[in-house]
């Protein structure tokens, strides 16, 4: 993903990717899945943990040509591609949030990055921020990564960072919203409004896609999945299911991460 506001996508690779998310192949829903062989990965712990991902059958927007949006090239750190996420993220919200719940929209405080191997680590209530960690703290109301995490998902991606900051801002609107609307999976609904919040900004033009971001995504939540199926509110799920979720959120938007959605 390159600079502040822009993650780019080849045309060819978009349409692959859509012949292959129409036409069911990989899995009877029409997602892809984990190749064969290949292991789901360590599982992360809580609380509200990282990401998830892989693309929709919706077309997620512009191609980019090279060329950030507001002039010059892409950001090579991952503080850069950091600040970006965090900007397409809440920019999403907050364009979008009355076309799907009711009162005003407001952001998470973002505490951004600590060192959960340090002394002096931040607290979420009582508890210290855990250590190789990403969180949405409800008793402060913000959003927190370790730094470890961030600069090791970066190495392998940097797609990996969106995700994480989108999927923990799908907490901080969790707990925005009345208790109905909130599925009992929180993990992976999570995982679905990060989709939707991806490829809807892509739809806004505030986001575009390069060659490579799907198979970081999904090698992100494939390392970042729980060995087993999701069982209980805790439960991350496994690999397939967290693909499907995100993905379920990029084809179908907010709407469809919602309990009881068509789909």
């Amino acid at each position: 993903m390159a600079a502040p506001w822009y993650l780019r996508l080849s045309a060819a690779l978009l349409t692959t990717l859509t012949l292959l998310l129409t036409t069911g192949c990989g899995g009877g829903d029409g997602l892809p899945t984990r190749p064969s062989g290949s292991s789901p990965g360590p599982a992360t712990t809580t609380p509200a943990t990282t990401p998830a991902g892989t693309p929709p059958g919706t077309s997620p927007g512009p191609v980019g040509d090279g060329s950030a949006s507001g002039g010059g090239g892409g950001s090579e750190t991952v503080e850069g591609d950091i600040q970006s996420a965090v900007s397409v993220t809440t920019t999403y919200w907050s364009s979008h949030w009355s076309e799907f719940f009711t009162g005003a929209y407001s952001a998470p405080r973002v505490q951004g990055a600590y060192d959960g191997a340090a002394a002096d680590v931040p607290l979420c209530g009582s508890e210290p921020l855990p250590d190789d960690n990403a969180v949405y703290c409800p008793a402060g109301d913000f959003i927190a990564w370790d730094m470890d995490l961030m600069r090791g998902g970066h190495q392998r991606g940097d797609a990996w960072v969106y995700l994480v900051i989108a999927h923990e801002w799908g907490h901080a609107v969790q707990n925005r919203l009345d208790a109905g609307l909130v599925d009992l999976a929180r993990e992976l609904q999570a995982d679905c409004l990060a989709g939707a919040v991806l490829f809807g900004a892509a739809r806004d033009k505030i986001l575009t896609f390069e060659a490579g971001d799907t198979d970081e995504l999904t090698d992100a939540l494939t390392a970042l999945a729980d060995k087993t199926p999701w069982t209980n509110t805790s439960d991350h799920g496994d690999a397939t299911q967290r693909v499907s979720s995100f993905s379920r959120g990029a084809r179908s938007g907010v709407k469809g991460c919602l309990p009881n959605a068509g789909q």
